[in-house]
């Protein structure tokens, strides 16, 4: 049986990997035992632990502004431990997994393909990709760009004039054990629609927002992506 190191493992994907697996040994460890930063403390629990495969959850994710207001906490976390992370699977050639985000894409046009030009529009989104440029000097590893969404919806309104591919955590673990042997950079997302629209499939009574009401983070008009390639290796109909 192989076996999958999760950094980042209190995250809710973390545990919804957890929930939809069915074929791997897997160790899902919190900051407090492993932390990204320290190098050192990565390697510990590779040598520990023997992975196959390493999935990169852990990061400074929402509220979004925080990476405004805590620019260092940013670095730190998502380029240097995403950089430790890379240093430490290159040392014992450990397949590398990223989990980074469809911000990365310009966010005008939407239908966005993985080779696609990138233009961060905030700074989260400039912090994930800088850990995919570590991850791109290491040909032993996967990019995955998406956008999850959680369930129960924990915001009152969505947006109605934003447009992404929206996955359910739960769908986008099911799929990402599916791809693990998979390298470059890999969409994994649904069809383009507005937030509100997704949302309201999971929640008939969420009420609308529009971007005009938000000033604390910039949002993308659509950052909607093409899984064209995610459709092909999968050769079915669960997107």
């Amino acid at each position: 049986m192989k076996t999958i190191l999760i950094s980042g493992g209190e995250s809710k994907f973390a545990k919804e990997i957890i929930i939809q697996n069915s074929e791997f040994k897997i160790y899902a460890l919190s900051k407090s035992e492993m932390d990204v930063t320290n190098l050192d403390d990565i390697i510990k629990n590779i040598k520990k632990y023997n992975p196959d495969y390493f999935i990169h959850t852990a990061a400074l994710s929402r509220p979004m502004i925080n990476h405004k207001i805590y620019p260092d906490v940013s670095i730190n976390t998502n380029i240097i431990g995403t950089s430790n992370c890379v240093l430490a699977c290159i040392k014992y050639n450990i397949k590398l997994i990223y989990i980074s985000t469809d911000f990365v894409y310009p966010g005008i046009e939407g239908n966005y393909s993985e080779e696609d030009s990138l233009l961060p529009i905030n700074e989260y989104a400039w912090s994930k990709l800088g850990g995919e440029c570590a991850l791109f000097l290491y040909d032993n590893s996967l990019i995955v760009r998406t956008a999850m969404v959680e369930v129960p919806y924990p915001h009152p309104k969505a947006l109605t004039d934003v447009k992404k591919s929206l996955i359910q955590y739960s769908e986008a673990a099911n799929i990402l054990l599916r791809v693990l042997d998979e390298r470059g950079v890999l969409n994994i997302g649904t069809y383009s629609d507005t937030i509100y629209n997704h949302v309201k499939k999971i929640d008939p009574e969420i009420e609308k927002i529009t971007k005009s009401e938000i000033n604390d983070v910039s949002m993308a008009n659509d950052s909607s992506m093409n899984v064209d390639k995610l459709k092909q290796i999968l050769d079915d109909t669960i997107i």
